[in-house]
């Protein structure tokens, strides 16, 4: 699997999962016939399923920074009832393993930090124990965004449901209440080279996590971008987008401010190859990857 470098930082992939998701047409509403024909043709053959469905990975990044040890979201967790997402509902996935054969075991774990607490990106924060959800990472501190997490407290003690509600019980209050979690303010800087930058859209509290060291950068960024099919037309925002006009705006932004430099994107879903620079192209913009 391959691993990037930042400097003296290291980034790898840990994956929970990788299957076809939704089809193009429907976590797109937006995408046209001849946008999808288009997208056929210019992106790589793994990225689409036969079907159209989306490929896209759910998986961590583990960052190593010589002084931490740092997880960047961790997917969807084992265990955990997900109404209304059969392929993801209680899941038996071997993400403790992939760690471990990256060298870590969960109590090495310094920091995990998460880009916002949608139930793909929370689910590892806590196992369950002896019927009790606990903190996977017992000695890590889970760093939060104050705005993503009052958003998300306010609609569980109005008693509100749905599937991102279960994940705030079992994922995330879980760590609340073991004091391990640290509630921050969005452009928090937990560390030199290591802070956090708004983005929302996709969330209320949707933030970036910026990796810095050496003079190199790269940017963790969450659901900001879910596939390269949004590298091909920016304005494509997805049915999991809370505030689609500001999700496509601030997307929209990130790309063009992205691209043509040597900041490197390290998205959550995409397949391999992974970690890539945003480019311009004929098209609009395009993924470029790299490699270590």
């Amino acid at each position: 699997m391959a691993q990037l470098s930042i400097g003296d930082f290291l980034i790898d992939c840990v994956v929970d999962l990788e299957r076809p998701f939704l089809h193009a047409q429907t976590f797109f509403p937006d995408l046209t016939d001849d946008m999808f024909a288009h997208c056929r043709q210019l992106l790589p053959k793994a990225d689409l399923a036969p079907d159209g469905r989306l490929q896209m990975r759910f998986q961590s990044f583990l960052l190593r920074t010589g002084r931490h040890t740092i997880l960047i979201d961790t997917c969807c967790g084992n265990g955990k009832h997900r109404p209304g997402r059969d392929d993801f509902d209680h899941l038996d996935t071997n993400y403790i393993g992939a760690l471990a054969e990256l060298g870590v075991r969960p109590e090495q774990v310094d920091l995990v930090m998460c880009t916002h607490l949608h139930w793909d990106h929370v689910g590892w924060n806590t196992k369950l124990v002896d019927g009790k959800w606990v903190p996977t990472f017992p000695n890590a501190r889970y760093i939060i965004s104050r705005t993503e997490y009052d958003h998300w407290n306010a609609r569980f003690q109005r008693g509100e449901q749905g599937i991102h509600l279960i994940s705030f019980e079992d994922s995330v209050l879980p760590v609340i209440r073991e004091g391990r979690a640290v509630v921050v303010e969005d452009t928090y800087e937990f560390d030199k080279g290591i802070w956090l930058e708004p983005c929302p859209g996709h969330s209320p509290g949707h933030v970036l996590i910026n990796l810095m060291s050496n003079g190199s950068h790269a940017l963790a960024s969450g659901d900001v971008i879910h596939h390269r099919i949004q590298l091909a037309f920016p304005e494509l925002s997805t049915i999991a987008d809370s505030d689609r006009a500001l999700a496509r705006t601030n997307r929209t932004a990130l790309i063009e401010r992205l691209a043509d430099t040597p900041s490197i994107l390290v998205p959550a879903h995409f397949p391999p190859p992974v970690f890539g620079r945003i480019v311009r192209s004929e098209q609009g913009f395009a993924h470029a990857p790299v490699n270590g």
